[in-house]
């Protein structure tokens, strides 16, 4: 795949949520809709492209905690706002990298993590479970082998102790286990077709309504 090779070519073992998100895209799995931005001067078309409300963040394969370092801004409803916000995070990056992506605020409650890790012994294996700020605490998470099967999805989903959060609940919809399958099924076929691929985080995954959208990703090459 063309980004891996780029990527590999230029010494670089991790890519920006950018790219990581282009190759699930390749795999037609669900994503933020969003713009990269370089120069401020691209801002306004990417914002009118996308429609407000936005979320910006830094973007770089050598910045991985952007929550932590202030370099996300959420809920920006106008282009004043969205100015701003651009040149604090280019400042706050500190050469670190040199672009902005602008990304349409997906609205959801229900925030899950879908990963790939590749197992000395056992290949690419898939991972799903509980995400968002919860992740790290709850570790309320499922693995399995790829390939995967879709009743092996199902039943992933069905291993974690907060299963619940996927029925109707709160007057929230169910969550689309059709396409979750699907997205865990596809990560499993990205690590079997990519042996250079390392490591996949897609976290979080929002339930916006009953359908999953890949907000934030990462993918690791070895």
């Amino acid at each position: 795949m063309e980004i891996i090779e780029k990527a590999l070519g230029e010494g670089k073992t991790t890519l920006s949520e950018y790219e990581s998100k282009q190759i699930l895209k390749t795999y037609d799995i669900p994503i933020t809709r969003e713009v990269l931005v370089e120069d401020v001067k691209d801002l306004a078309k990417a914002a009118q492209e996308i429609g407000y409300p936005l979320v910006l963040k830094a973007c770089s394969s050598d910045i991985s905690h952007k929550t932590e370092k202030g370099l996300i801004r959420v809920d920006i409803r106008n282009e004043d706002e969205a100015t701003a916000a651009f040149e604090e995070i280019m400042a706050g990056m500190g050469g670190e990298g040199n672009a902005v992506l602008v990304q349409e605020m997906v609205k959801g409650q229900r925030e899950l993590v879908i990963g790939l890790t590749r197992d000395a012994q056992f290949g690419p294996c898939v991972m799903f479970g509980l995400g968002g700020i919860f992740t790290e605490i709850l570790k309320d998470i499922s693995f399995r082998i790829a390939p995967l099967e879709k009743r092996d999805a199902l039943d992933m989903m069905r291993d974690i102790k907060g299963h619940k959060i996927l029925d109707a609940v709160r007057g929230m919809e169910a969550a689309d286990l059709d396409v979750l399958a699907d997205i865990l099924i596809k990560v499993g076929q990205i690590g079997m077709e990519n042996d250079r691929i390392k490591e996949i985080d897609i976290n979080p995954v929002i339930l916006s309504a009953s359908k999953p959208i890949a907000v934030d990703a990462l993918a690791v090459l070895e």
